[in-house]
């Protein structure tokens, strides 16, 4: 008799546990901030694309030239024994310089404590994007003017041809690298609203 009475009030008191009293008004979910958020969105599009001309560049200085012969009267080139790898070394380093300019525009970006949230995130996204293509037009111009031949090259001459990019594809690595980084972030965040209100 006593250990069933005892069962039965433990097993009252495990059912009273279950039981919570129903919230009558229930604690509202964060919502996305769109019009607030849209003109300091525009800013961060604008400030990451103006990055495009020091990645430009830093990217002339860095990349290297490819010397070549002239082997025609009129101009033609052969480029030297192993000099042809330079076309891929002018390729990495304006990649790694468009995920630093990525990276950077990320952290930038989430550290806008009241802008945080995926408007801004796609900002700074199309702002990385346009700061790689505008760092690929900069970063010939300003190769061609540094490696620039003023006079025409004798035959047998050799002489450096200035860096170029020979794939479009390269300017991807710097918005890819800014929505990795604000992912990142946001997953280390956790919070609901991602600590707007603390700013």
């Amino acid at each position: 008799m006593v250990d069933s009475a005892g069962k039965a009030a433990h097993r009252s008191s495990a059912v009273a546990e279950t039981w919570s009293v129903p919230l009558l008004f229930p604690p509202q979910r964060p919502r996305v901030v769109v019009k607030a958020d849209l003109l300091p969105a525009v800013s961060v599009l604008s400030t990451a694309a103006l990055l495009g001309i020091p990645l430009g560049w830093l990217w002339s200085l860095m990349a290297p030239p490819q010397r070549a012969r002239v082997v025609t009267a009129d101009g033609g080139l052969v480029p030297l024994e192993l000099e042809s790898w330079h076309r891929f070394d002018d390729l990495a380093i304006f990649g790694f310089l468009a995920m630093a300019t990525g990276l950077l525009v990320g952290l930038v970006a989430w550290f806008l404590r009241e802008r945080r949230g995926p408007v801004v995130l796609l900002a700074a996204a199309g702002g990385a994007l346009l700061a790689a293509w505008l760092g690929t037009q900069m970063g010939a111009a300003f190769a061609n003017s540094k490696y620039s031949v003023d006079s025409a090259p004798a035959l047998g001459a050799v002489i450096d041809q200035a860096p170029r990019l020979e794939s479009g594809w390269v300017i991807l690595a710097a918005p890819l690298l800014t929505s990795l980084v604000y992912a990142l972030m946001t997953a280390w965040n956790g919070r609901e609203d991602l600590g707007r209100r603390l700013g």
